[in-house]
């Protein structure tokens, strides 16, 4: 079997058998394939697509690349959920808690935040000595012990994508759907857990920019989850809106809490609702109408902030500042930002302002950099709302005051304004729960 032949039967709109993806994944994974025919081949599955017995093929080998971790010792259905990113998209820390204290097994493994995105991790991390480096044993052993355990990624899962992904990075490959499928669902697959919700963000702040791109992807992952024996839902979620108000690690750590006491912003607690509701009834196979019902019960109980309040204590982090939320970390330096103009908020560029946060010291644009849990943006003001000239309409959190007007100038392109009263946003377009067939 010769790499060449590959490349030239999908360049020309060929199918690839079983056999030649097992070995275009084996031989990426080992480094045999260089990556100039790595490349090749990406580009022909960029312009010619991939059918779903393909996309199927291809995630599960790339799945089985490195660890498949094993989750059969938990007593109990496990269930996990995936992002495709967004700008203060807080919503493992609320809807975790809350499926968990439902019944519902919680093994997840997340990353962190690169780019104008977040990162579970990090957000996790910013309770003091939070640990999410567990040996498995450990981890098993928490769930079993009170349902929810958050880590990180393991460095050997799904290899071969981590190097297919560093390669359509750089090639302008990324934006293929098959690509993308594959990718997610190969490591939420060797992640381990038999049901998956996926939340596919739509918008200016996420990768899928357009409605119809999102739907296309939901389903395709929606597909391969049922054909390889896991029970898969996904959400098309707004992301042409920041998530909530709060963005960057601890503020969102802070707002999440108030959602669990009931609290939080009318948007996040929809979507975090709708979320959780769907993972509820995969584990439980109840309608939706009763998991809705459940799910806003375990906030008014305050059972599902008491299973925050336990994970985080079981991982070695300050619990107490789940209880006392002032206790995380505070900038020194807290700005205001004024309207420029009067009118309706139109528009928020999510994406740019994902990138105010990052300017600020919130996030980070190469991996392994650090960053400041206490840094972000509060939006004071959202789509739809009515704003006066000078009104503050956020407020920057930072310990680098010299990077203020850098950030404010960038945040103000993000925004725009009309005469005319805005309609409120659609927060869930869509919910895929069944396979196309």
């Amino acid at each position: 079997m010769r790499m060449y032949d590959i490349i030239q039967n999908k360049r020309d709109g060929g199918v690839m058998s079983d056999e030649e993806i097992q070995f275009f994944v084996d031989g990426v994974t080992s480094g045999d394939i260089p990556d100039y025919q790595i490349t090749a081949l990406l580009m022909a599955i960029y312009f010619q697509g991939m059918n779903e017995h393909e996309t199927s093929a291809l995630t599960l080998a790339m799945a089985k690349s490195g660890d498949m971790i094993d989750l059969s010792g938990i007593k109990g259905v496990t269930v996990d959920k995936h992002s495709t990113g967004g700008v203060g998209d807080k919503t493992t820390l609320i809807i975790a808690p809350i499926v968990s204290a439902l019944g519902g097994k919680l093994a997840k493994m997340s990353g962190r935040g690169l780019g104008h995105t977040g990162g579970t991790v990090d957000k996790f991390e910013s309770f003091a000595g939070f640990n999410t480096e567990l040996p498995p044993e450990q981890f098993i052993n928490q769930v079993n012990d009170i349902g929810i355990c958050v880590v990180g990624q393991s460095g050997n899962l799904a290899p071969c994508d981590k190097k297919l992904y560093a390669l359509r990075d750089v090639t302008a490959t990324v934006n293929s759907v098959p690509l993308i499928a594959s990718s997610i669902m190969s490591k939420k697959i060797a992640a381990g857990s038999s049901s998956i919700v996926l939340d596919v963000k739509t918008g200016s702040g996420a990768f899928m920019k357009t409605l119809e791109d999102s739907k296309l992807l939901a389903q395709k992952m929606v597909d391969i989850g049922y054909s390889v024996g896991r029970k898969t839902a996904a959400l098309i979620t707004n992301m042409d809106i920041p998530l909530g108000h709060a963005i960057g690690n601890a503020l969102e750590v802070k707002e999440a809490i108030e959602t669990l006491k009931g609290n939080g912003p009318k948007d996040l607690t929809e979507v975090c609702v709708a979320l959780a509701s769907n993972m509820t009834m995969l584990v439980t196979d109840k309608s939706i109408e009763e998991c809705e019902k459940m799910v806003l019960g375990a906030i008014a109980d305050g059972s599902a902030l008491k299973k925050l309040h336990d994970m985080v204590a079981a991982q070695g982090g300050d619990a107490n500042m789940v209880d006392h939320p002032e206790l995380l970390p505070l900038s020194n330096h807290i700005e205001n930002v004024l309207a420029p103009c009067d009118g309706y908020i139109k528009h928020m560029d999510a994406e740019k302002i994902g990138i105010a946060s990052v300017i600020l010291g919130a996030g980070r644009e190469k991996k392994g950099e650090a960053i400041d849990y206490s840094a972000g943006i509060i939006l004071k003001a959202k789509t739809g709302d009515l704003v006066k000239k000078g009104d503050v309409i956020a407020e920057f959190h930072t310990n680098l005051p010299e990077k203020m007007k850098s950030a404010e100038e960038l945040f103000l392109s993000a925004i725009e304004y009309s005469n005319k009263a805005i309609d409120a946003p659609v927060l869930v377009y869509d919910i895929i729960s069944k396979p196309s067939k």
